[in-house]
């Protein structure tokens, strides 16, 4: 539920009591500490190019995030423990009703809620370079991502530990049960998010969805080549193997090229009917300040690509601002251009366009074929001196367009302000 500003005094004011007491005991958990403000403001603009009459022609809505991020240190002994909080703060600057539904804010009736916040506690403990965190955890991996392409990050309720005592082995393994979506005050239990059955196809059953466990590995074969895999689970609905290499050869001065292979098998668990191969490759080719990437990926099966709901990334090479191109039968290419302008006396520029485009879909009997296409472009800078430096301004711009689905066809805009304040 959406909490009162008394609410989340006493929730600041639980957190600084929480850091507090550990410096009666150990000098280096508070010494190691690490502690910073984010302020975000982002606004979002998308415009529904075809909609029924019913329907909102857009979602415009303007925010202001406060991102509170504290990392302690651990306490001294063979087994270190620690803590890490962090605490969220959205409030409305802009909406209205007929343009909700950006994933900024959470729904309050016919509009959007005033403001919304979410403290998070993680325990820690660390032996060696073994660490394990118990709590709210944000997670980053091929079996589950946290969306943070809004105001506030999607969190998660459970465990994680990741081992690293061999050099260039990476072990990864974690539980979850409940959810905190981006425009979210509440933990929530999972959901599958994946894509649907194919035309023909039995629908997916995800309706007893249950827990989510994972475990991978990453392993540095040579200073040139990666590999990992991963074993994920939602229980009742779907298990997935993930694969993933990725090579980056030396080319000369300034130069070289990046291969990244992914494939993932998906397959039923409980009731659910989950059949999905998908297949990606992503080549990138960079010199000097300029990268030139192109990309292939393909769906098979009797569904789409399988994750958590409500809006996790998916681990996917065409998973891009609007569309992920997972649909079953979908194959997609990507072309892609980024440029850092270091190269040519400016730093903190960046500039980034792509274009995707996905076919091969069933629409079933008597329709053409499906197809959706997406154009992106991102300018960010990132100021280097002065008042301003560290503020970062970005502009994300995206067109679609498809006729796979309602609302295939949108024009968006964000524009994203963010500035961290050291606190330690």
């Amino acid at each position: 539920m959406l909490k009162t500003p008394i609410a989340r005094g006493v929730a600041l004011a639980t957190l600084g009591a929480t850091l507090a007491i550990p410096t009666m005991a150990q000098a280096a958990f508070i010494e190691d500490t690490k502690a910073g403000l984010e302020l975000r403001n982002f606004y979002f603009n998308r415009d529904f190019r075809e909609v029924a009459s019913t329907e909102n022609s857009k979602a415009e809505e303007w925010a202001q995030g406060f991102l509170l991020r504290v990392e302690s240190g651990y306490t001294e002994g063979t087994v270190g423990f620690g803590v890490d909080a962090l605490g969220l703060l959205g409030v409305k600057l802009d909406s209205g009703g007929g343009r909700t539904g950006s994933g900024l804010l959470p729904a309050d009736g016919d509009g959007s809620a005033d403001d919304y916040s979410m403290l998070g506690l993680a325990a820690k403990a660390k032996v060696s370079e073994t660490v394990l965190k118990v709590g709210t955890l944000q997670l980053k991996n091929m079996a589950i991502s946290s969306s943070d392409s809004r105001l506030l990050p999607q969190t998660f309720q459970g465990a994680q530990i990741v081992s690293k005592e061999i050099q260039g082995l990476t072990l990864d393994g974690g539980y979850l049960n409940r959810a905190n979506h981006r425009n979210s005050s509440n933990n929530e239990a999972l959901a599958y998010g994946g894509k649907g059955a194919a035309v023909g196809e039995t629908a997916i059953d995800s309706s007893d969805v249950d827990d989510f466990i994972f475990a991978g590995a990453s392993y540095k074969l040579t200073n040139d080549l990666t590999a990992s895999y991963y074993y994920s689970n939602l229980e009742e609905v779907y298990k997935q193997h993930s694969t993933n290499l990725v090579h980056i050869l030396p080319l000369g001065d300034k130069q070289s090229l990046k291969t990244d292979l992914r494939y993932a098998r998906s397959s039923e668990d409980g009731s659910s009917n989950v059949d999905n191969r998908a297949l990606g490759a992503m080549l990138t080719y960079s010199l000097s300040g300029h990268s030139f990437g192109l990309g292939y990926q393909k769906m098979s099966g009797d569904t789409g690509f399988a994750y958590v709901g409500e809006v996790t990334d998916p681990y996917l090479v065409n998973y891009v601002q609007i569309n992920d191109f997972a649909i079953a039968d979908m194959k997609s290419w990507q072309a892609r251009y980024d440029f850092n302008f270091a190269s040519v006396g400016i730093p903190g520029l960046t500039f980034m366009t792509r274009y995707v485009t996905g076919d091969n879909v069933e629409r079933g009997a008597g329709q053409s074929e499906g197809k959706i296409w997406e154009r992106d472009m991102d300018i960010g800078y990132t100021f280097q001196e002065g008042t301003l430096k560290n503020l970062n301004v970005k502009w994300r711009n995206a067109t679609a367009r498809g006729n796979i689905a309602a609302n295939n066809d949108v024009d968006e805009n964000r524009l994203i302000v963010s500035y961290t304040i050291p606190l330690m």
